[in-house]
């Protein structure tokens, strides 16, 4: 699998993600738990099915173009990454109290630690993502890899992760990671997303409430027939110190209306509602 997923790489963007859409749709059909968790998110938001339909194919996309965002030289991709409210990272990183940088389950999120890596390293040092480990031992090798490449850092889901995130912050630097993702029990707090209670982060709020740094949303567009990406930067001002359980809801809130302006992006599938895992408390 390793093998393939590393000859993939050289394939045309454009190749994967039809490859990807294919794929996402052959899935879609194939899982009757894919499909009905897929349905009743949508419905729980309020979407209409037809509006959240091309999800079902850029699920796919998320998949196939990971060898390429992960291996491919940096001097190839660069070119087919543009950015969108640069301005608001460089004013933000001026501050020089660091940047929390929010990639939710919208398009392609992991384009964004690559491009910032590509672009920002130099100036303004490494990025710190977290890193939670795969099941699949050679995905879990890949994603190291991806995560340390030149430019990132990867702090991994435990006590001294979160120490390492809040270096760079002091630093100065980037950390980056997904707010819309289910943290381990005792990480986060019950608050609505789409009017029902998901369990939701806090590590970004209290990093930021403790450092002073600023928040920042990146949503990773995919251009057309594999043209590139469009990296979308946007503001994001949170309640912090009116405590976890109001900022979490103004957070989830933020989310939403991203996602209602891209409902053919998001991760759909995504078990949003599930209920965290045992894990140690950072």
């Amino acid at each position: 699998m390793s093998l393939l997923f590393r000859w993939s790489a050289h394939l045309p963007l454009a190749v994967l993600h039809m490859v990807g859409a294919v794929l996402g749709w052959l899935a879609y059909l194939a899982s009757p738990t894919y499909r009905r968790r897929f349905r009743e998110n949508v419905a729980q938001a309020g979407i209409a099915p037809r509006q959240a339909r091309r999800a079902i194919a850029e699920a796919g996309k998320l998949v196939t173009e990971l060898p390429w965002l992960w291996l491919r030289p940096r001097a190839e991709k660069l070119p087919k990454i543009t950015w969108q409210g640069v301005e608001l990272l460089e004013a933000a990183l001026a501050q020089g109290k660091g940047l929390v940088f929010m990639t939710p389950h919208v398009g392609s999120f992991e384009v964004v630690p690559q491009a910032h890596a590509a672009r920002f390293s130099a100036q303004y040092g490494d990025m710190t993502i977290l890193y939670k480990p795969s099941k699949f031992a050679w995905l879990d090798a890949l994603l190291k890899d991806a995560r340390s490449a030149p430019g990132l850092e990867a702090a991994p889901t435990t006590t001294g992760g979160v120490r390492m995130l809040l270096k760079s912050l002091k630093q100065g630097r980037v950390v980056g990671m997904l707010p819309d993702q289910v943290p381990g029990e005792g990480q986060g707090v019950w608050a609505p997303f789409f009017g029902r209670p998901a369990y939701t982060m806090t590590l970004a709020l209290r990093l930021a409430r403790q450092t002073g740094a600023p928040i920042l949303v990146a949503l990773g567009d995919r251009l057309p027939w594999g043209r590139g990406y469009v990296i979308h930067v946007h503001p994001l001002q949170l309640p912090l110190d009116q405590g976890d359980e109001v900022a979490a809801a103004a957070l989830n809130a933020a989310m939403e209306d991203l996602i209602r302006q891209r409902p053919g992006m998001y991760l759909w599938s995504y078990a949003r509602y599930k209920q965290p895992r045992p894990e140690s408390r950072p």
